[in-house]
């Protein structure tokens, strides 16, 4: 037991530290438009982090994502040693990149851990893959559709916006970013937190205190969706640097683009069961708002690096949680 209280005490860790790693994705356009201040973003991101909680359960009525989280490993392979390895891999990899100020994926950090510890203890054969290079996939998907949304959406608003007054067309889309940023938020919450849950109920699962994978408590979804919440608000300025102006200069209304192309995108693949990376969405969808001025208002020298974090995430991961995993299992 005492052991499964570890598990859960690192999973939700992770669920904070995910907060304040991905706070970027949810305010880095609104804070380098000057929309918000830092604190404020961070508490509008926060509370729409929490909202997400009633939204899943008491509107969509299911939590999709935490069960094709858990299933990315056969049942039965799941031990509380192989979900402590991952988490404690993950949480590394997490911590570096926020230190390094690159903005990876947390999603694909977590599960590249989960089904490398898997792997460590029982081969190949230990992991779904077809779940898993599902999930891969969308290491490229994500961005792309959320880059051809937003392009689609800001050619769509500067024409409709064609005869506007510059100054009063500013002003509505700085008020149309705090609902953009508030969608994403919703977006983020809902795909993210989920993913810890998943975690969580493999590891109950595993000690037999649930009967069924999918059959998550009710104190797992709020724990978790709390958690992310907390974590938003304690920051994450490192990455807002990197996706708030490093990638392309954001406007006002590039930056409604960009977050509502994101939101889009979260909210279809919630419906779809997939996770995704809402730090590859987003950034994506910057991409797109920043080609539709011109190729080069896009550093391209700055996404290639970020598409290479991107690619490493989860062999990495997965690689540091077998030689986690093979420690681990000299002492437990």
């Amino acid at each position: 037991m005492t052991l499964l209280i570890v598990v859960v005490i690192l999973a939700v860790s992770f669920d904070f530290i995910n907060g304040f790693h991905d706070a970027a994705n949810s305010i880095a356009t609104i804070v380098a438009t000057k929309v918000l201040t830092p604190f404020l973003a961070v508490l509008w991101a926060a509370f729409f982090n929490f909202a997400a909680f009633f939204i899943a359960k008491f509107i969509i009525g299911e939590f999709g994502i935490a069960n094709t989280v858990s299933k990315t490993v056969f049942e039965g392979f799941i031990t509380l040693p192989v979900i402590l390895s991952g988490l404690i891999a993950a949480i590394s990899w997490n911590l570096l990149t926020w230190r390094l100020g690159i903005p990876s994926s947390s999603s694909h950090t977590l599960i590249g851990g989960f089904a490398g510890a898997a792997i460590a203890y029982g081969g190949f054969a230990a992991i779904r893959s077809g779940v898993i290079l599902k999930i891969a996939a969308f290491i490229f998907l994500a961005p792309i559709i959320g880059m051809l949304i937003s392009s689609a959406m800001t050619m769509f608003i500067l024409f409709l916006a064609r005869n506007a007054h510059p100054h009063r067309a500013e002003k509505w889309f700085r008020h149309l970013q705090l609902v953009s940023s508030g969608l994403f938020s919703i977006g983020h919450g809902m795909n993210d937190s989920q993913k810890v849950m998943g975690i969580i109920a493999a590891a109950l699962f595993s000690h037999g205190l649930i009967p069924d994978i999918t059959d998550i408590p009710d104190w797992v979804p709020f724990t978790c969706f709390t958690a992310i919440a907390l974590g938003t608000m304690s920051g994450g300025w490192r990455i807002v640097k990197t996706m708030g102006g490093r990638i392309t200069k954001v406007t006002p209304l590039e930056g409604v683009s960009a977050e509502t192309a994101g939101a889009i995108t979260l909210f279809i693949t919630e419906i779809l069961k997939i996770p995704v990376s809402t730090t590859h969405t987003i950034t994506g969808a910057i991409i797109g708002v920043g080609a539709v001025k011109r190729p080069s208002a896009v550093r391209w020298g700055v996404t290639i690096d970020l598409i290479w974090a991107w690619v490493l995430t989860i062999p990495v991961s997965a690689a540091v949680a077998a030689l986690v995993y093979k420690v681990v299992s000299l002492f437990i």
